[in-house]
Parts: structure tokens; sequence; C-alpha cells
């Protein structure tokens, strides 16, 4: 019970998390737009050590086909936001379902993975589910501020834009530890290791593929700095606690 509602706490903090995001950028656009790279690039440094330090290794001791499942968990969200993709179109010859809904359609399903991540994480046990946590409710804050600027962009109104990012990127999170609970709460080991595997390789992809070009992309001057500290604060954790 325990172990449940420290998952059940971890997935409603990312979606408060999210809703910041969402309230910040509505009320405070400069400063939001201006900031939200930092909260990626720290995000991006806690979730790549996080899986090569600590879940990856975890997840190999408790199953022989991990590796494979690594593999499939980096692949499946490739796949996925390849085939999102599909729907971007230019900006003279978009509809709000294509530009604005489509987009958080995607976002949607990537927080109840993430739901489903938490889950796993805590299963596993309270110290990985922590150490995941930090990164992935960090990532929260800029996932919230990209749906509503994506509704925004299709042309919504304000109120509409905050109420699908809520849905879309806030709501969806807990739904997906609650439903994906009952399940995985029953597994084996060895099973359990190939889903944390599985995990891994798709915290790897928010991290490196997801979260890396767009902090590059802004290049703002001390993203670099804010990544570093995500690093450096993973590694500690995981020091302390392995010498616990």
């Amino acid at each position: 019970m325990n172990i449940f509602l420290l998952t059940i706490l971890a997935a409603l903090l990312a979606g408060i998390v999210t809703s910041i995001g969402i309230y910040v950028i509505n009320k405070f656009a400069r400063w939001g737009k201006k900031n939200v790279v930092y909260f990626m690039s720290f995000a991006a440094g806690v979730l790549i050590s996080v899986s090569f330090m600590h879940i990856i290794p975890e997840s190999f001791e408790m199953s022989r086909y991990s590796p494979i499942a690594l593999l499939a968990g980096f692949l499946f969200l490739y796949i996925l936001n390849r085939f999102l993709s599909m729907f971007k179109c230019d900006e003279k010859n978009c509809t709000n379902m294509v530009h604005g809904i489509i987009p958080a359609i995607g976002i949607g399903i990537h927080s109840f993975i993430d739901g489903i991540i938490y889950t796993v994480t805590f299963n596993v046990s309270i110290f990985t589910g922590t150490l995941a946590a930090i990164g992935m409710v960090l990532h929260e804050f800029p996932e919230g501020i990209i749906t509503y600027l994506l509704l925004i962009k299709a042309k919504f109104s304000k109120a509409r834009s905050s109420l699908g990012a809520f849905l879309a990127a806030a709501i969806s999170t807990p739904l997906g530890a609650l439903i994906s609970w009952p399940l995985i709460n029953k597994l084996t080991e060895p099973i359990l290791g190939i889903l944390l595997a599985f995990s891994a390789g798709s915290l790897i992809y928010v991290g490196a593929t997801h979260l890396l070009p767009e902090i590059q992309k802004k290049d703002k001057k001390f993203s670099l700095l804010a990544m570093a500290a995500g690093i450096i604060i993973a590694i500690i954790i995981i020091i302390a606690h392995g010498g616990a």
C-alpha cells in the first residue's frame, strides 16, 4: 500500500507540475518562454544519468532479456513520434485538428506512458522510482508549456488551450499509473526487469531525442550548466545510496 501511495503521489505531482507549466505560460508568457529551456536541460541531465547509471544495470540484473527490452523501449517512442510527425504541416495549410489536437494527443499518449513508468520503477524499488520521478517530474513542466503553445498556435482560445493541455499532459500521467498498477503489481521479477529496461529505453529517448535537440535549438547561455547540474545531482544521489 505504501508503494502504491508513493506511485500515485509521484504521478499526481507530475500532473501538478504540468499544470503549473500551463499556468506559468498562460500568465507569464515571456518568463516561461525564456526559462523553460533550463528545466528541460536539468531534466535531460537527470533522466539520462539515472537511466545509464542505475535503471539499466538494475534491469539487467533482473532479466537476461532486458537488453532487448531496452532497445524496444527506445524504438517504441521513436516510431510513435515518427507516426505522429506525419500529421505535421506547414503554417499555411494547417487545420486546428492537425496542428493542435493531433500533437496534443501524442503528448497525452506519452504522458500516459510516463504514468506506467512510475508504476514499474516504484514496483522495482522506492529508490528506483524516486530517481526516475526526479527527472520525469521536472520534464513535465516544459511539457505543459509545449502542449499549451501547440494549441494556441492552432488558434484555440486561451481557455480551451489551457483545458486541452491539462487533459492531455496533466491528467494522463496519474491515469496511466492507476490503470497499470493492478497488472504490474502482480508481475514476477524477470518480467518486471523487462518492463524496467523498456522504461529505461523510453527515458533515454525522452532525454536524448526529445529534450536535448530542443535545448540545442534554443541555445541558451546557461543551458549546459543546468544539464550538468542535473547530471551531478543524479550521480551524487546514486553514489550516496550505493554507499549506504
